[in-house]
This record gives structure tokens, sequence and C-alpha cells, in this order.
């Protein structure tokens, strides 16, 4: 049954399939089933060489980290704190780059962008998705690294527009904004280095049907007990 079921999943759960199966009524464990796949000759997928997307700017003016690697879910409800990241796809005609607005509330992507460029558009088209796609009617924090798309001036003038302050973290220090190096590492897992992209066209239909289609309604978290960011989200508003 584990075997059955896990399979049956789009994209696949990844590494902590074993524990969603138990919340099913398979207890196996993640043990168990790294030794049936030894078994079988199958073996887990590997994460491809990084390309360097975070540019810091040494003239920018620093900013206060407001989060401190608090990315627990937040049980006072969603829109208090964002975090986002950029991250890269390869394909046939070049790098495609993804930029995310993630609740830390929830997990949930509320607004995402890509581009075939690492100019500041990038993140201000992200930003700009979540705030009309949530309307915050208080003040919220997006957290980021020090990227200079971050750190430009476009980025925190329209930041101020839509009332989001931005605290930022460490430049090379991964775990000072780690739920979005964390949805990465699911995305890169579990799609875009699954296969080669074709093309620019391909890779962001996929992320859309990836994001919108599935990691927000189904991805399940165990941070949030089992539950997709959409469970959780409307769990708390009730």
């Amino acid at each position: 049954m584990p075997r059955v079921w896990w399979r049956s999943c789009s994209p696949p759960l990844g590494f902590h399939a074993p524990n969603c199966a138990a919340c099913r009524g398979c207890p196996e464990g993640a043990t168990w089933h790294g030794r049936r796949l030894e078994a079988a000759g199958l073996e887990g997928r590997h994460r491809r060489r990084r390309h360097l997307t975070t540019v810091p700017d040494p003239h920018a003016a620093s900013r206060p980290d407001l989060v401190l690697r608090q990315f627990d879910p937040d049980p006072d409800g969603v829109d208090t704190r964002w975090c986002g990241d950029i991250t890269y796809v390869p394909t046939e005609e070049g790098w495609l780059y993804l930029a995310t607005v993630i609740d830390i509330a929830c997990r949930r992507v509320i607004g995402w962008a890509t581009a075939d460029h690492l100019r500041a558009d990038l993140v201000a088209d992200a930003l700009t998705a979540a705030c009309r796609q949530r309307r915050p009617t208080r003040p919220v924090i997006f957290h980021s690294d020090r990227g200079c798309q971050y750190t430009s001036q476009q980025f925190p003038t329209l930041a101020t527009e839509f009332g989001v302050h931005l605290p930022v973290g460490r430049t090379g220090q991964c775990w000072d904004n780690a739920l979005a190096e964390s949805f990465f590492a699911t995305i890169k897992r579990e799609l875009l280095d699954t296969r080669t992209w074709p093309s620019l066209a391909a890779a962001r239909t996929a992320i859309f049907d990836f994001v919108e289609g599935w990691y927000n309604l189904h991805r399940l978290h165990s941070s949030l007990g089992y539950r997709s960011p959409v469970e959780y989200e409307t769990a708390l508003a009730s």
C-alpha cells in the first residue's frame, strides 16, 4: 500500500513521502522505504550544481534582520511575515529565473514571477503579485537576502507603496532565509531537476502548474501537521 500511494502522487512527495504515508495508515518509516528502493535498484534524485543568483551591492544601505531565523508557522495568522528569494532554471534557450514570495505563517507561495534576467523588475513583479493577491490590511514584513535586486532603489520604493517592511538576512547565510531556500529545494527536486526544459515557456508553464495546481493546494508539510498550505491557512481562518 505505501508503495502504490507514493507513486500515485504527482509530483512525487520526495523524502517525506513515507511520513505522509504513515498519516494515511502506513506505519513504515523512511528507513524502511529506503531499503525497499535500494532492493529495487532505485535511488533518490540528486541536485544539480548551484548557479549564483545572490550578488550583494556593497553600497546598499544596511537593514536589520527582523525575522532572525524564526520560520515556524505563525498561529496568529497570515499576511504578517513573508519571505522570498531568487533561483534559476536551465533551459535550452538559456536561464529562466524564478522569484517568490512565501507567507511564513502557512508556507503558501502567494506571489511569484519569472524572467530571463536578474534585474530588480523580477523581484518587483513577484512582490506586486503577492500584494495584489493578498491585499494586506496591516503592515507586512518581507524578508529576503542581500541580493542587489532587493537592495536596489526600485524595490524598497515599491515595498513602501504597498506598506511592506524590508528586513534582510546576511549574505551567504542560507539559514537566514531557510524557508525560501526550502521551497526552492522542493521544486528543484520534484520538478525542475527531473528533466531538460526545451524552452523558457515550457519551464514557466511547469512552474505555474506546480505552484498553483500542486504545491499550494496539495503538497503536505510536516511543519503544518501534514497539511497543504491552503488547508493550513483555511484552518487558521476558521
